[in-house]
């Protein structure tokens, strides 16, 4: 077939063996697979409306659009199509092919002449201007044009390509009697698969301008929205380079290249096209213009930019940084301030492992501020109003990366029930944006953070089978070597790691910190020191912290800065040292408060009346517990809510040793109650240390009250759990 095509069209574009530039400047021309389209809308302008039904021709409609748009398929494969949709017609183009293949080459020019029948009349079967008409009109003038060696060679490969199909035909067929089980049948079918793919890539040959624009914009979109849709890495390589043989200087080509590349972390291969594709974007005259924020000085600065993102996407943070002073240089002297912004922005990320950081997210800020860019304390009231032009232009992408945005924020402010409203919102919003071969907005980056932060929120909530359940449709979204990977990678192992510590495999946590740190360094040595800290090995964990704190201080890191020193809080009371541990809640309350983060916050005077009960005085820590525990019990996670329940019992407890014997019997059955509610949320997230805990407490208040039974069933318990888990020798007070 690619012998047809280049005697048909590519030869006279050749000099010396080079195709020029402009190889698209016929835009169509005839192979046999578009003799069959024809063979088709010829005999559907013949069949009488009784002759098919109305759903068929419905079906018939639909499916015309991808044929006359797409690449070149076998003929197997569109007898399949068509049959699919009615299969009256499908014998009928079969037979009227076969006529036509095995008769003369004057069958076939007999029927190019009476296409120019379908414009006759006054009501003519196909109007000249619409869809059909133009590609009839495009292919007779092809044909007219042809010489009679390329009429004759277009013949004989309308003769191979009907032989080729008739085959496969047959070997369906055969393939069907001779199965002989299920299984077999299953591994035929996939062998049949295989080999349609193959022939199909064969017989493509090189692709018109139309055939080749719809393909780019068609895995284009796919690479975006639905990735596991798109071609392999390697298919859509090879059909890549088939096009670019033909046309070196395709843009577009180069640029679909590029992000292929990226699927699969070639960084020489995305580099060489994302090279390519600006050359050629200049090369081409795509941007002629050479004055003010046009032409080809707009094409280098954002090559230089792209080139940087690139660059820092694969962690070659020193080549970035050279092509971003680059990019910085070129915009500069065309005074394009869009251009320096974006650099700004990514110079803050260059510059996040430095302590000057913040400097230039400070700068960036500013700079946001003088062209009238929204600031973080106006942030939601922002949102708002962006939303509002986003639903007013139907821009569903931007109203979807909001939507994310804000799922992220509730979180980060503790307010979890909006948080998972964001996100169940834009899981079961309806794209706006009509996406090419019926592809939904669902594989962007925005859809992979919803869907990480709902299993997060499920997890919190102790509904591990829902968390696995969005896990696992995460994975099939987007494969290990997609590019949005490593938000669901890093949520799994987060997961895993919390339920290996409430279920005390400290050891099984050990194992993830590795996964953990190799997505994000400072989740991992945190989670490292908090591994350590369960294992009892204060030391090291003390150490570990201490270096995280001060790394996370210089990068202003304020969510892991609080986090950080609630443990090392924890750390000195564990030692018997609260006094110390103070100046630290305090420190990580001023923060939570000056930030918002309204969850830290309680989380922070949790703590802090923990330290209060140790240091001897329970009521102000139980009127401290009142501040904080309706925002947990409202938004906080299932080990939150119970961790707070144990510490409202324990206070009680405290609180009654200086009551009378009626009172105090009275505080007692309701430390009870509450320790009751905590087992059952620790028993949510199958944390059997904390059950432990609960049961010798309850064991002990049982036997004050005079119970025995009761205390029996809870020294029973509490000594099943006490065989099957480890014992650091922690005082149950200091531990909360």
């Amino acid at each position: 077939m690619a012998s047809v095509h280049e005697s048909l069209y590519f030869n006279p574009m050749m000099t010396n063996g080079v195709v020029h530039a402009n190889v698209f400047g016929i835009k169509d021309w005839v192979t046999p697979y578009k003799i069959a389209v024809l063979v088709l809308l010829n005999e559907m302008s013949r069949t009488g409306e009784g002759a098919v039904s109305l759903m068929e021709r419905r079906r018939l409609n639909q499916l015309l659009l991808p044929l006359l748009q797409g690449p070149d398929i076998t003929l197997s494969k569109l007898y399949k199509l068509i049959e699919e949709s009615c299969p009256q017609l499908a014998n009928s183009v079969q037979i009227r092919i076969k006529l036509m293949a095995e008769g003369e080459l004057k069958d076939m020019e007999q029927f190019f002449d009476d296409l120019s029948d379908s414009f006759s009349g006054t009501e003519p079967e196909v109007h000249k201007t619409s869809v059909v008409g133009l590609f009839l009109r495009h292919m007779i003038l092809a044909y007219s044009k042809l010489s009679f060696s390329q009429v004759f060679k277009l013949y004989t490969a309308l003769q191979q390509y009907f032989q080729n199909g008739e085959k496969k035909t047959v070997e369906d067929a055969d393939m069907e009697l001779t199965s002989r089980d299920e299984g077999e049948r299953k591994m035929e079918k996939e062998e049949l698969d295989v080999s349609v793919r193959e022939e199909e890539v064969s017989c493509s040959g090189p692709l018109s301008q139309k055939q080749a624009e719809f393909f780019l914009s068609q895995q284009a979109s796919l690479l975006k929205n639905d990735e596991t849709k798109a071609l392999t890495p390697a298919s859509l390589q090879k059909e890549l380079n088939n096009l670019l043989k033909f046309n070196p200087d395709f843009a577009e080509a180069h640029y679909l290249s590029y992000l292929n590349n990226l699927r699969v972390q070639d960084v020489f291969s995305s580099t060489h096209s994302l090279l390519h594709y600006f050359d050629r974007l200049i090369l081409t005259g795509a941007e002629s213009k050479s004055n003010g924020e046009e032409g080809y000085g707009r094409s280098l600065r954002y090559a230089a930019l792209n080139l940087a993102a690139l660059h820092c996407r694969f962690g070659h943070y020193q080549q970035a940084e050279l092509a971003l002073q680059e990019a910085i240089r070129i915009a500069q002297e065309s005074n394009d301030h869009v251009c320096l912004q974006h650099c700004l922005s990514w110079l803050y990320v260059l510059g996040q492992k430095r302590s000057d950081s913040y400097v230039l997210l400070e700068h960036s800020v500013k700079k946001a501020v003088h062209f009238g860019l929204p600031t973080a304390n106006k942030l939601m009231d922002a949102l708002k109003d962006s939303d509002l032009l986003h639903w007013k232009h139907s821009l569903s992408e931007l109203i979807d990366i909001s939507i994310a945005q804000k799922t992220a924020i509730w979180r980060l402010y503790g307010r979890s029930t909006m948080a998972l409203q964001q996100a169940q919102m834009l899981l079961s919003m309806n794209s706006l944006e009509a996406v090419n071969a019926g592809v939904q907005q669902n594989n962007t980056e925005s859809f992979a953070v919803a869907l990480c932060h709902l299993a997060e929120l499920h997890a919190e909530q102790g509904c591990f089978a829902a968390a696995s359940e969005v896990l696992k449709h995460l994975k099939e979204r987007f494969p290990p070597n997609s590019q949005h990977a490593q938000l669901w990678m890093l949520c799994d192992q987060k997961i895993q790691f919390d339920r290996a510590m409430n279920d005390g495999k400290y050891h099984l946590a050990d194992s993830l910190v590795t996964g953990i740190t190799a997505l994000n360094s400072i989740e991992g040595v945190y989670r490292k020191a908090v591994v350590l800290q369960a294992q009892n090995q204060m030391s090291e964990a003390h150490k570990l912290l201490q270096k995280l704190l001060v790394h996370c201080q210089k990068l202003k890191n304020t969510e892991m800065v609080i986090s950080v020193l609630l443990s090392v809080a924890e750390l000195y009371w564990r030692s018997s040292s609260p006094t110390i541990a103070l100046p630290m809640l305090l420190q990580a309350l001023a923060l939570s408060k000056e930030y918002r983060l309204q969850y830290l916050a309680s989380e922070t005077v949790l703590n802090l009346a923990f330290a209060q009960l140790i240091l001897g005085i329970p009521e102000q820590a139980l009127s401290l517990l009142h501040m904080a525990i309706e925002p947990i019990l409202a938004d906080g996670a299932i080990l939150d809510k119970g961790r707070a329940m144990f510490l409202v019992a324990k206070c009680q407890v405290a609180s009654a040793a200086s009551y009378d014997q009626p009172k105090k019997a009275e505080a007692l059955e309701a430390a009870i109650e509450n320790l009751n509610e905590a087992k059952n949320y620790f028993a949510k997230v199958d944390c059997k240390e904390r059950i432990r805990d609960v049961v010798y407490f309850q064991a002990r208040l049982y036997h004050t009250l005079g119970k025995t039974q009761e205390r029996n069933r809870c020294a029973m318990l509490f000594r099943q759990l006490h065989q099957e888990l480890p014992s650091h020798g922690v005082p149950l007070i200091n531990h909360l």
